[in-house]
Protein backbone atom coordinates (compact mmCIF):
# COMPACT_ATOMS: atom_id res chain seq x y z
CA UNK A 1 0.00 0.00 0.00
CA UNK A 2 2.67 2.42 0.65
CA UNK A 3 4.08 1.73 -2.49
CA UNK A 4 1.28 2.46 -4.51
CA UNK A 5 0.92 5.70 -2.42
CA UNK A 6 4.63 6.32 -3.08
CA UNK A 7 4.01 6.21 -6.44
CA UNK A 8 0.98 7.92 -6.48
CA UNK A 9 2.77 11.04 -5.03
CA UNK A 10 5.15 11.08 -7.57
CA UNK A 11 2.47 10.89 -10.59
CA UNK A 12 0.71 13.93 -9.12
CA UNK A 13 4.29 15.84 -8.33
CA UNK A 14 5.34 14.97 -12.07
CA UNK A 15 1.68 16.01 -13.75
CA UNK A 16 2.10 19.25 -11.52
CA UNK A 17 5.31 19.70 -12.74
CA UNK A 18 4.78 19.46 -16.65
CA UNK A 19 1.41 21.84 -15.65
CA UNK A 20 4.12 24.88 -14.17
CA UNK A 21 6.69 23.92 -17.36
CA UNK A 22 3.68 24.18 -19.84
CA UNK A 23 2.73 27.79 -18.15
CA UNK A 24 5.92 29.22 -17.73
CA UNK A 25 6.87 28.73 -21.17
CA UNK A 26 3.28 30.36 -22.31
CA UNK A 27 4.22 32.81 -20.44
CA UNK A 28 7.83 33.37 -21.92
CA UNK A 29 5.35 33.47 -25.41
CA UNK A 30 4.57 37.08 -24.67
CA UNK A 31 8.05 38.24 -25.07
CA UNK A 32 9.89 35.49 -27.04
CA UNK A 33 8.67 33.63 -30.46
CA UNK A 34 8.45 30.12 -30.51
CA UNK A 35 11.14 28.32 -32.45
CA UNK A 36 8.85 25.73 -33.53
CA UNK A 37 6.00 23.50 -32.56
CA UNK A 38 5.42 20.00 -31.32
CA UNK A 39 3.36 19.21 -34.38
CA UNK A 40 6.21 21.15 -36.61
CA UNK A 41 9.23 18.52 -35.11
CA UNK A 42 6.72 15.52 -35.51
CA UNK A 43 6.65 16.87 -39.14
CA UNK A 44 10.12 16.86 -39.89
CA UNK A 45 10.54 13.81 -38.32
CA UNK A 46 8.00 12.21 -40.86
CA UNK A 47 9.45 14.43 -44.27
CA UNK A 48 13.20 12.96 -43.37
CA UNK A 49 11.53 9.44 -42.75
CA UNK A 50 9.48 9.27 -45.97
CA UNK A 51 12.01 11.80 -48.41
CA UNK A 52 15.73 11.65 -46.06
CA UNK A 53 16.09 15.35 -47.04
CA UNK A 54 14.34 17.92 -45.24
CA UNK A 55 11.79 20.36 -47.71
CA UNK A 56 10.59 22.84 -45.17
CA UNK A 57 9.36 26.37 -46.16
CA UNK A 58 8.62 28.97 -42.61
CA UNK A 59 9.77 32.62 -42.11
CA UNK A 60 8.53 34.12 -39.23
CA UNK A 61 6.92 37.59 -39.45
CA UNK A 62 5.27 40.16 -37.38
CA UNK A 63 1.35 40.68 -36.90
CA UNK A 64 1.45 44.15 -38.69
CA UNK A 65 3.37 42.37 -41.65
CA UNK A 66 0.15 39.71 -41.69
CA UNK A 67 -2.30 40.89 -44.24
CA UNK A 68 -5.83 41.65 -42.26
CA UNK A 69 -7.46 39.92 -44.51
CA UNK A 70 -5.96 36.38 -43.59
CA UNK A 71 -6.59 37.58 -40.07
CA UNK A 72 -9.99 37.76 -40.86
CA UNK A 73 -10.12 35.22 -43.45
CA UNK A 74 -9.03 32.03 -41.06
CA UNK A 75 -11.54 33.71 -38.07
CA UNK A 76 -14.40 33.71 -40.47
CA UNK A 77 -13.43 29.82 -41.60
CA UNK A 78 -12.39 28.65 -38.41
CA UNK A 79 -13.33 30.96 -35.25
CA UNK A 80 -15.84 33.62 -36.22
CA UNK A 81 -16.27 34.35 -31.94
CA UNK A 82 -12.43 34.42 -31.40
CA UNK A 83 -12.74 37.68 -29.77
CA UNK A 84 -15.20 37.14 -27.51
CA UNK A 85 -14.55 33.65 -26.28
CA UNK A 86 -12.23 32.88 -23.54
CA UNK A 87 -10.48 30.14 -25.11
CA UNK A 88 -13.76 27.50 -25.77
CA UNK A 89 -16.21 27.70 -27.56
CA UNK A 90 -18.78 25.72 -25.94
CA UNK A 91 -21.91 26.85 -28.49
CA UNK A 92 -19.30 25.31 -31.54
CA UNK A 93 -18.70 22.20 -29.36
CA UNK A 94 -22.86 21.68 -29.05
CA UNK A 95 -23.17 21.91 -32.28
CA UNK A 96 -20.32 20.11 -33.97
CA UNK A 97 -21.10 17.35 -31.41
CA UNK A 98 -24.72 17.35 -32.96
CA UNK A 99 -23.55 17.41 -36.15
CA UNK A 100 -21.31 14.14 -35.33
CA UNK A 101 -23.67 12.09 -33.89
CA UNK A 102 -26.07 12.83 -37.20
CA UNK A 103 -23.15 11.69 -39.77
CA UNK A 104 -22.81 8.48 -37.24
CA UNK A 105 -26.52 7.81 -37.52
CA UNK A 106 -26.65 7.93 -41.25
CA UNK A 107 -23.38 5.85 -41.55
CA UNK A 108 -25.43 3.34 -39.71
CA UNK A 109 -28.46 3.11 -41.29
CA UNK A 110 -26.31 2.99 -45.19
CA UNK A 111 -24.19 0.22 -43.14
CA UNK A 112 -27.17 -1.62 -42.41
CA UNK A 113 -28.56 -1.64 -45.92
CA UNK A 114 -25.72 -2.31 -47.74
CA UNK A 115 -24.78 -5.53 -45.33
CA UNK A 116 -21.77 -6.11 -42.57
CA UNK A 117 -19.83 -6.98 -45.39
CA UNK A 118 -19.68 -4.10 -46.94
CA UNK A 119 -16.97 -1.42 -46.30
CA UNK A 120 -18.92 2.05 -45.18
CA UNK A 121 -18.41 5.04 -46.49
CA UNK A 122 -16.15 7.68 -44.83
CA UNK A 123 -17.68 9.67 -42.03
CA UNK A 124 -16.27 13.46 -42.22
CA UNK A 125 -15.89 14.13 -38.21
CA UNK A 126 -16.60 17.72 -37.47
CA UNK A 127 -14.39 19.76 -34.91
CA UNK A 128 -15.82 22.40 -32.37
CA UNK A 129 -11.81 23.68 -31.72
CA UNK A 130 -11.47 27.87 -31.12
CA UNK A 131 -7.98 29.04 -32.82
CA UNK A 132 -6.77 28.89 -29.01
CA UNK A 133 -7.12 25.55 -29.20
CA UNK A 134 -5.44 24.44 -32.29
CA UNK A 135 -2.68 25.87 -31.15
CA UNK A 136 -2.03 24.59 -27.55
CA UNK A 137 -2.62 21.18 -29.20
CA UNK A 138 -0.36 22.24 -31.76
CA UNK A 139 2.09 24.07 -29.36
CA UNK A 140 2.66 20.89 -26.93
CA UNK A 141 0.62 18.04 -27.70
CA UNK A 142 0.60 14.96 -30.26
CA UNK A 143 -2.26 14.24 -32.58
CA UNK A 144 -4.03 11.67 -30.33
CA UNK A 145 -7.61 11.94 -29.44
CA UNK A 146 -7.78 10.85 -25.97
CA UNK A 147 -10.01 12.45 -22.75
CA UNK A 148 -6.41 12.52 -21.04
CA UNK A 149 -4.98 14.86 -23.97
CA UNK A 150 -8.37 17.04 -24.39
CA UNK A 151 -8.01 17.78 -20.78
CA UNK A 152 -4.09 18.70 -21.29
CA UNK A 153 -5.66 20.90 -24.16
CA UNK A 154 -8.06 22.78 -21.74
CA UNK A 155 -5.60 23.86 -19.54
CA UNK A 156 -2.81 24.61 -21.93
CA UNK A 157 -5.90 26.96 -23.74
CA UNK A 158 -7.01 28.81 -20.72
CA UNK A 159 -3.45 29.56 -19.82
CA UNK A 160 -2.73 30.69 -23.28
CA UNK A 161 -6.03 33.08 -22.54
CA UNK A 162 -4.63 34.14 -19.45
CA UNK A 163 -1.03 34.87 -20.37
CA UNK A 164 -1.32 36.28 -24.14
CA UNK A 165 -3.43 38.99 -26.11
CA UNK A 166 -5.56 37.73 -28.82
CA UNK A 167 -3.47 39.17 -30.85
CA UNK A 168 -0.30 37.76 -30.04
CA UNK A 169 -1.79 34.06 -30.06
CA UNK A 170 -3.45 34.93 -33.52
CA UNK A 171 0.37 36.07 -34.33
CA UNK A 172 1.72 32.51 -33.13
CA UNK A 173 -1.26 30.44 -35.10
CA UNK A 174 -0.50 32.25 -38.34
CA UNK A 175 3.23 31.92 -37.89
CA UNK A 176 3.61 27.97 -36.99
CA UNK A 177 0.27 26.63 -38.99
CA UNK A 178 0.63 24.24 -41.35
CA UNK A 179 -0.20 25.12 -45.04
CA UNK A 180 1.11 21.80 -46.79
CA UNK A 181 3.65 19.74 -46.78
CA UNK A 182 6.26 21.48 -44.98
CA UNK A 183 4.93 24.56 -45.50
CA UNK A 184 4.41 26.17 -42.22
CA UNK A 185 3.12 29.96 -41.66
CA UNK A 186 1.42 32.59 -43.52
CA UNK A 187 4.79 34.47 -44.94
CA UNK A 188 6.39 30.64 -46.32
CA UNK A 189 2.22 29.65 -47.39
CA UNK A 190 1.82 33.24 -49.42
CA UNK A 191 5.09 32.95 -51.17
CA UNK A 192 4.32 28.91 -51.56
CA UNK A 193 1.26 29.50 -53.10
CA UNK A 194 0.78 33.35 -54.82
CA UNK A 195 4.60 34.05 -55.09
CA UNK A 196 3.97 37.08 -52.86
CA UNK A 197 4.46 37.82 -48.87
CA UNK A 198 2.39 37.44 -46.39
CA UNK A 199 1.08 41.40 -46.11
CA UNK A 200 0.21 41.55 -49.95
CA UNK A 201 -2.47 38.67 -49.78
CA UNK A 202 -5.74 39.88 -51.39
CA UNK A 203 -9.58 39.01 -49.85
CA UNK A 204 -9.75 36.09 -52.06
CA UNK A 205 -6.10 34.91 -51.75
CA UNK A 206 -6.70 34.70 -48.13
CA UNK A 207 -9.69 33.44 -48.17
CA UNK A 208 -8.32 30.61 -50.15
CA UNK A 209 -5.44 30.12 -47.71
CA UNK A 210 -8.02 29.57 -44.75
CA UNK A 211 -10.38 26.76 -46.72
CA UNK A 212 -7.20 24.49 -46.77
CA UNK A 213 -6.54 24.78 -42.61
CA UNK A 214 -8.16 21.70 -41.93
CA UNK A 215 -6.66 19.44 -45.16
CA UNK A 216 -3.32 21.56 -46.19
CA UNK A 217 -1.90 19.12 -47.59
CA UNK A 218 -5.08 17.11 -49.24
CA UNK A 219 -5.93 20.57 -50.97
CA UNK A 220 -2.46 20.87 -51.65
CA UNK A 221 -2.44 18.23 -54.05
CA UNK A 222 -5.45 19.24 -55.43
CA UNK A 223 -5.15 23.21 -56.28
CA UNK A 224 -8.55 22.71 -58.59
CA UNK A 225 -11.05 21.39 -56.39
CA UNK A 226 -14.11 23.10 -56.77
CA UNK A 227 -14.84 23.21 -53.22
CA UNK A 228 -11.80 24.78 -52.59
CA UNK A 229 -12.77 27.54 -54.93
CA UNK A 230 -16.83 27.74 -53.75
CA UNK A 231 -15.76 27.83 -50.00
CA UNK A 232 -13.58 30.51 -50.66
CA UNK A 233 -16.30 32.65 -52.27
CA UNK A 234 -18.24 32.12 -49.04
CA UNK A 235 -15.48 33.01 -47.02
CA UNK A 236 -14.67 36.58 -48.62
CA UNK A 237 -18.84 36.89 -47.63
CA UNK A 238 -18.24 36.14 -44.21
CA UNK A 239 -15.21 38.16 -44.04
CA UNK A 240 -17.28 41.54 -44.09
CA UNK A 241 -18.39 40.60 -40.82
CA UNK A 242 -15.57 39.91 -38.63
CA UNK A 243 -12.88 42.03 -37.12
CA UNK A 244 -9.42 41.18 -36.71
CA UNK A 245 -7.49 41.72 -33.31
Amino acid sequence: MKAILCWLKLAIFATLGLQIFFVAHIGLMRFIDPPSTAFERSQIWQILRAQGALTWRQEWVEAGQISVNLKRAVMASEDSAFLQHNGVWWDSIEKAWGRNAKAMAKLAQRTEKSGPQAAPPPVKIVGGSTITQQLAKNLFLSGERTLVRKGQEFILTMALEAFLSKQRIMEIYLNHVEWGEGVFGAEAAAHHYFKKSAAKLTPWEAARLSVMLPRPRFFEKRPQSPYLSDRAQTIVIRMNDVVAP
